[in-house]
C-alpha cells in the first residue's frame, strides 16, 4: 500500500515476485479481500488520519487489447472484461453504474473508506473501471506452494490460494525495472570510451621503429644484356 503504480505495473511486479493480480472468482474470494484489507487497517501501529487510508487496489481486470470483434460477435463493454491470469471466472463486483468504459479499461477495488455513500450505496470494496495509466495499490494471488519466505511477503490463504497481505510492489523488480536496465547502455558507452582511450594511449607509447637500407645489400649487375633489337 505504500507504492502506487500504473495497472501494467502492478502486473508485471506480480509476476516478477510468482504470482498475478488478483482475480476474484467467487463471493467467498470477495469477502476474504475485504476481511483481508479490515485486518490490514486495523492492525495498523499507526492511526491513518483523514483521507490518509484511503487508496483504490488494482485487480487483475481488463478489457485493454480487446474488441467487440475479438469474439465473433457484437459484445457489449462488460463482456471484453477477463482475468489476466486466465481465470474464466465470471463474477463480477461491480459498483452500480459501473463500468463506465470510454477511456477506463482497468479495474480498481474501491478503498475509500472516508468517502461518503453514494446514490448506488457504499463505494468501499466494489468495482469500478479506471484508466491503465493511473497509479493505485495493488494486490497480488499466489498459487498453493509458494511459501511465504519466498516473496517476504505476509501471506493469508483460504481451501485455492494464497493472497499477497502485504500488497507491497516487488522492490526488486522496481530496482531491475527502474535503475539497472536503464544504466546498461550508459555502462556500455562507458566501456567502448575507456577500451578506445587505453587503445590510443598503448597506440602512442608503442616505440617506432626506422628501417634504413643496409648499402651492403645492392647489387647492380654489370653484365649487359643481350641485344634483343629494341632500343631504349
Amino acid at each position: 500500500m505504500s507504492s502506487r503504480v500504473a495497472f501494467w505495473e502492478a502486473q508485471q511486479a506480480c509476476e516478477m515476485d510468482g504470482g498475478a493480480l488478483l482475480s476474484v472468482e467467487s463471493q467467498a474470494e470477495q469477502q476474504l479481500i475485504e476481511q483481508l484489507l479490515q485486518d490490514l487497517s486495523s492492525s495498523s501501529s499507526i492511526a491513518p488520519g483523514p483521507g490518509e487510508s484511503d487508496g483504490d487496489f488494482w485487480i487483475g481486470l481488463t478489457r485493454a487489447n480487446r474488441e467487440p470483434q475479438d469474439y465473433g460477435h457484437f459484445a457489449s463493454c462488460p463482456d471484453l472484461y477477463h482475468w489476466t491470469d486466465r481465470s474464466t471466472a465470471q463474477f463480477r463486483n461491480w459498483y452500480s453504474d459501473e463500468p463506465s468504459c470510454g477511456g477506463e479499461a482497468c479495474v480498481v477495488m474501491y478503498h475509500q473508506p472516508t468517502a461518503l455513500t453514494g446514490p448506488g450505496g457504499a463505494y468501499l470494496y466494489q468495482w469500478n473501471d479506471d484508466r491503465c495509466n493511473m497509479k493505485h495499490n495493488f494486490i497480488c494471488k499466489y498459487e498453493p506452494g509458494i511459501r511465504s519466505d519466498q516473496r517476504h511477503k505476509h501471506i493469508f490463504s483460504d481451501s485455492s490460494s494464497f493472497v499477497d497481505a502485504h500488497i507491497l510492489l516487488s522492490f526488486s523488480g522496481l530496482l531491475l525495472i527502474y535503475v539497472i536496465i536503464p544504466t546498461i547502455p550508459l555502462l556500455l558507452l562507458i566501456l567502448v570510451a575507456s577500451g578506445t582511450c587505453c587503445f590510443q594511449m598503448l597506440s602512442k607509447s608503442k616505440p617506432r621503429t626506422k628501417t634504413s637500407v643496409n648499402q651492403t645489400t645492392l647489387w647492380i649487375s654489370k653484365t649487359p644484356k643481350a641485344e634483343n633489337g629494341m632500343e631504349v
